[in-house]
């Protein structure tokens, strides 16, 4: 038995069965083959060596015809090494002697390679190690490119394991075969954690070299409340996560029971709860859960999920379902989220070296205007058939906000030309999410709408902490200070100008800051469909009095350590069975 711990990011605890998967430019996660399936990996080999040389002879005729034939020769050496019989008989021997798939065969022997011209210490031979890396790169991306079709061969319920899921694979996976998600990178707001959340499927992220230390069909405890993932457990431990699950699941049908009755506080506060989405169809998880409409809708899935980009009927398509499974209530649309995420950086030419800081979001929207002007025409004409809702993302300064409603304005004088109906009226937003919006929040609100405060990107630039980045994940902390502040300084301004403030992070989903929340101001939060019940008991519990006795308490305080204890100390009060996991250390 051994024990790895990760990072929680979507509860619930399994019992199941490993299925190993992959991607390119990622550890080779190791999985014996059935000496049957020899032949298949000689051949899934050989397909992807041809596929690469056929891109190498590609690229150098381009470089002959753009650069002449002396630039061309460089890629002489990759060509024939991917042609070389000794390099590619020992990768089918080492598939034919050991039963491992094509991919840990390319990564063994080409790494052998590699060590053996670095061994040379020539500088010449240093070069030519790279180069083989390059090809390793290659060939095992046509190799890897396949692990969507090894998903679609899942013929069972099973736990993925992955050195790392892109969002395309996170999001196409079928939920009926899929139970449970664990990896070795990622943090708790990756697009991992937000689709393994989405799908209400247990997660834990993080966990470093599990990809390694797994086999195909290891039997696994995902403990996606704690955060632990165990390989091969014995009698007693499955017993004992036998019965937490059984409570785990009889605690979350009670709380389910809440769906029907309204998030009221004791002094009778509404308070509006909605539900974050990425696919129309979560728009029943939603209402199931009791929700009062979409605060979040990230349509970057419509491009993540496709290799071409969405036409505008595309985008219609998405919102008009969206709207039809809302029955009147409200959808509020996020322009794309895109640049830095792998989709956007493959397309690029030399892709970012912090994409983080470079061209994402409303800065890729306003950089790529045919395809931002394709999706606010749909959105526009969206809004003819429903309650809909604009906000541009990770606005960082005045501008950015004016160009966008300048194209939305244009737009709207096109449809309007065209006679296509749309909501003149309908509300424009901007998500408060990086420190310099959240300064000049009161200007911002003399511009906008409404507020969106999104906390998991807030939390990140604020306190320089990459959210996706495992080995900082600890430094990752919504109560932090900072961050209070500046979250509650938004609601502040808001209040002032006299417009609406939600908050969408996933710090609305968890109920150590309910109160936090309420007593800042917040009267809308916007979280995974289903967290909607269990903040739904926290509302119910309190008053805003209290609330508000917490804030001005917390305010006071100039340590995150400090402001957890505090929120645990009240969320503890409420009831200590009911929300254990979330006082617990």
């Amino acid at each position: 038995m051994q024990i790895i711990k990760g990072i929680a990011v979507s509860p619930g605890i399994i019992v199941g069965r490993a299925f190993l998967v992959g991607t390119a430019e990622q550890v080779v996660p190791h999985r014996i083959i059935d000496p049957s399936e020899v032949t298949a990996q000689h051949a899934r080999l050989h397909a992807a060596l041809a596929a690469a040389s056929a891109e190498i002879d590609e690229l150098r005729e381009r470089t002959r015809r753009e650069l002449g034939p002396e630039p061309a020769k460089i890629f002489e050496f990759h060509a024939g090494l991917l042609r070389d019989r000794v390099l590619v008989s020992a990768v089918e021997r080492r598939v034919a002697n050991d039963f491992v798939t094509a991919e840990q065969a390319v990564a063994d022997q080409f790494r052998v390679l590699v060590d053996q011209f670095n061994r040379m210490g020539n500088e010449v031979f240093e070069q030519k190690a790279n180069d083989i890396l390059d090809l390793e790169r290659r060939v095992l991306g046509r190799l890897m490119g396949e692990e969507k079709s090894r998903l679609a061969q899942l013929d069972a319920p099973a736990i993925v394991i992955a050195h790392e899921l892109t969002p395309s694979q996170a999001a196409g996976m079928d939920r009926s075969k899929v139970i449970a998600i664990a990896t070795d990178l990622g943090g708790r707001t990756g697009h991992t954690s937000i689709v393994a959340r989405a799908l209400g499927l247990p997660a834990v992220v993080g966990c470093q070299r599990l990809s390694v230390e797994v086999e195909d069909g290891d039997q696994l405890i995902v403990d996606g409340n704690d955060g632990v993932v165990i390989l091969r457990p014995d009698s007693r431990t499955l017993e004992e996560y036998r019965r937490k699950q059984e409570r785990s699941q009889r605690s979350r049908a009670a709380m389910r029971e809440l769906s029907g009755h309204e998030a009221v506080t004791k002094c009778g506060a509404r308070i509006e709860l909605m539900g974050n989405i990425e696919f129309p169809e979560e728009v029943e998880a939603v209402l199931a859960n009791g929700g009062d409409g979409v605060g979040l809708y990230r349509t970057e899935f419509l491009w993540l999920t496709r290799k071409e980009p969405p036409t505008e009927q595309d985008h219609m398509d998405a919102y008009l379902r969206a709207i039809n499974l809302l029955k009147g209530k409200p959808l509020t649309i996020r322009t794309c989220d895109l640049g830095a995420d792998k989709y956007t950086q493959a397309q690029m030419e030399e892709p970012e070296r912090n994409p983080f800081l470079g061209l994402r979001s409303i800065r890729h929207s306003l950089a790529n205007p045919a395809e931002f002007k394709l999706q606010l025409r749909a959105i526009l004409r969206a809004s003819a058939h429903g309650p809909v809702k604009m906000m541009f993302p990770l606005v960082s300064n005045l501008m950015e906000l004016r160009q966008g409603k300048l194209m939305l304005a244009d737009i709207s004088e096109e449809l309007e030309d065209e006679g296509i109906a749309f909501d003149r009226q309908m509300p424009v937003g901007v998500m408060i999410e990086v420190p310099s919006a959240a300064l000049m929040a009161r200007v911002f609100a003399a511009e906008s709408n409404f507020f969106s405060i999104g906390t998991n990107d807030l939390v990140q630039y604020t306190l320089a902490v990459d959210r996706g980045n495992e080995r900082v994940a600890h430094l990752y902390q919504s109560a932090h200070p900072a961050v209070v502040y500046l979250a509650k300084s938004i609601v502040r301004a808001a209040r002032s100008a006299q417009i609406d403030c939600s908050l969408c992070g996933e710090m609305a989903g968890e109920p150590l800051f309910s109160m936090l929340l309420l007593g800042m101001g917040l009267r809308t939060l916007s979280m995974v469909p289903d967290q909607i019940p269990v903040i739904k008991r926290v509302i119910r519990s309190v008053t805003i009095e209290q609330c508000e006795r917490l804030a001005r308490r917390v305010g006071s305080f100039d340590s995150e350590r400090q402001v957890e204890t505090a929120l645990r100390d009240e969320l503890r009060k409420l009831d200590p069975d009911v929300f254990g996991h979330w006082v617990s250390e």
